[in-house]
């Protein structure tokens, strides 16, 4: 599985920030990455509702992130969501298709994205979480979070979770989705000696 990872310098008196980003096979062949090592160009930044998902923000409830527009309550996470992390990948995530205009066929009363579409749903998340990084890094807290972008033939999906020790919303091996084209990102701060 190909990982890219990129340290960030920030403003002067900030801690560097890192950025790993992950892709399955499937993901990095449909963005074009020879072997996975080389960044693709990512042209076109992201759609206006996604800008306007940014722009809304991210907040604390309690022990969990959520957008800040939501109207999800965190008084009793994770409730029957199991953790807090199938809370906030349930209450944070979304279909790109939503936001992102590409053509959805109804084939047998079910969507069909093409593979060009799901390609530019996989570039529009990517730009989105780079830029999505920054809420993390706003946060009066900033901790660790993870973006998780699956794509398949029917949607593609944007989630995100705090990283917590022994919650993982996503499988180690994103090899092992054989359907989906996936990406995972993690936002962390450096770790300084």
């Amino acid at each position: 599985m190909p990982v890219i990872r990129v340290t960030a310098g920030t403003m002067a008196g900030q801690d560097d920030r890192v950025l790993s980003v992950q892709f399955n096979d499937a993901a990095a062949q449909s963005l074009g990455l020879p072997h996975g090592l080389q960044p693709a160009v990512l042209a076109g930044g992201i759609t206006p509702g996604l800008e306007d998902l940014l722009r809304s923000g991210i907040v604390r409830r309690g022990p969990v992130l959520a957008w800040a527009d939501s109207q999800a309550s965190a008084e009793n996470a994770p409730g029957r969501l199991g953790d807090l992390t199938g809370w906030e990948c349930a209450h944070s995530s979304f279909h790109l298709e939503d936001l992102v205009p590409v053509d959805v066929a109804i084939i047998d009363n079910a969507p069909v994205i093409s593979e060009a579409g799901q390609r530019t749903l996989l570039i529009q998340g990517l730009n989105f979480s780079l830029r999505f990084a920054s809420l993390v890094h706003g946060l009066p807290e900033p901790g660790a979070v993870r973006c998780i972008i699956g794509a398949n033939e029917t949607n593609t999906t944007f989630r995100f979770h705090q990283i917590r020790p022994g919650e993982r919303w996503n499988r180690p091996d994103l090899d092992d989705y054989k359907l989906d084209k996936m990406i995972v990102i993690d936002v962390k701060p450096a770790v300084r000696p």
